[in-house]
């Protein structure tokens, strides 16, 4: 089975430990991004998987390129040209100081791609699956423009499609998110969104819920789950499901709704090291399981538990094997050592 995965990666700059952004006087460079890190997560599954963007040919831009080759990823596909490498700056948070980001990525490579840079017949040859999120048609008009045709590409070629909604306040607008994700929703098998993005992407929202306070309204999210499938013809529709007690601790679980029946997770209480790319975690967990044919409910309590050892991960890439997850999962959730 192959994977393709279409959006951006950028240098991550953070300072060390829990330092704010004014402490600091050196930054800690990795790499990472939301398909990126969807690769990364499927690639150390053993899943045949390409990550596709653009990037420039300078030393960063090959830096990019070399933090998805050593975990396997094939970045073959990936076109070069461009005059930057998005950034973004990320604080981590603690207790109640909540972490932040800070975005430095207008201009970036990919955000100036054209249609015509992509020959998507070619990237799909033999593809099975093919993931993107929310983010990346929110870099421009133009990425929006080619996601829409990679998806219509896929429809042609019989290939499975899953995008994660990703709602990003800083780069659109809910009223520019809604217009663009409303025509290529339409061309997505397995939609993924967490307790805000529908609301903020369609106007569809769980009745009684109260995220910042810890309350969850499951009936709620049923509901939010069928509306979409139903506006939009999404065959599955998974939502992760975060009560936040602090920056520091949070309880995770999601639901799956695969259109007949809804699936939950049993529920982690998460003490975070690092949260960037824990959706991105259950993204890939959730392709992996539906890709080999996991029950609804095997698949939900495969991604939730892959999303919920990402937490405890530094950097944006979980770097977890399938047989870990599989014992999370499984109920081994101790953190004994293993000797």
């Amino acid at each position: 089975m192959k994977v393709v995965t279409f959006g951006e990666i950028m240098l991550r700059l953070a300072p060390e430990g829990y330092l704010r952004f004014l402490q600091a006087d050196k930054f800690e460079a990795t790499y990472g991004g939301a398909e990126a890190n969807v690769a990364v997560s499927l690639a150390n599954y053993g899943v045949d998987v390409a990550f596709v963007t653009k990037l420039p040919e300078h030393a960063i831009g090959q830096c990019a390129v070399n933090s998805l080759r050593r975990f396997g990823v094939d970045t073959s596909k990936i076109v070069r040209g461009g005059d930057r490498v998005g950034i973004y700056f990320a604080e981590k948070g603690a207790s109640q100081r909540p972490s932040k980001v800070v975005y430095d990525r207008a201009g970036s490579a990919i955000a100036t791609a054209k249609r015509g840079d992509f020959n998507w017949s070619e990237i799909f040859r033999g593809v099975d699956w093919f993931h993107f999120t929310g983010i990346t048609p929110a870099l421009s008009d133009e990425t929006a423009a080619l996601c829409l045709e990679a998806c219509k590409a896929c429809k042609e070629a019989g290939i499975t499609v899953s995008c994660d909604l990703n709602y990003r306040k800083n780069l659109w607008s809910k009223e520019k998110a809604g217009q663009v994700m409303r025509e290529i929703i339409r061309y997505v098998d397995v939609c993924i969104a967490n307790e805000e993005d529908a609301a903020d992407v369609f106007g569809i929202s769980a009745s009684n819920t109260d995220i910042t306070g810890g309350k969850l309204n499951r009936e709620g999210y049923k509901e939010v789950a069928a509306k979409i499938a139903e506006q939009f013809g999404c065959k599955k529709v998974a939502i992760t499901l975060r009560t936040s007690i602090s920056a520091s601790d949070n309880n995770w679980s999601a639901m799956l709704y695969d259109g007949k029946d809804y699936f939950f997770a049993k529920s982690y209480a998460v003490h975070i090291v690092d949260r960037v790319g824990g959706g991105d975690s259950f993204g890939g967990g959730l392709i992996y399981a539906l890709l080999n044919g996991f029950t609804s409910q095997e698949a939900i309590e495969f991604a939730t538990a892959a999303s919920c050892l990402k937490h405890s991960i530094e950097g944006d890439y979980n770097m977890v094997s399938v047989a870990e997850v599989k014992a999370l999962a499984g109920g081994d959730g101790s953190g004994r050592v293993q000797r």
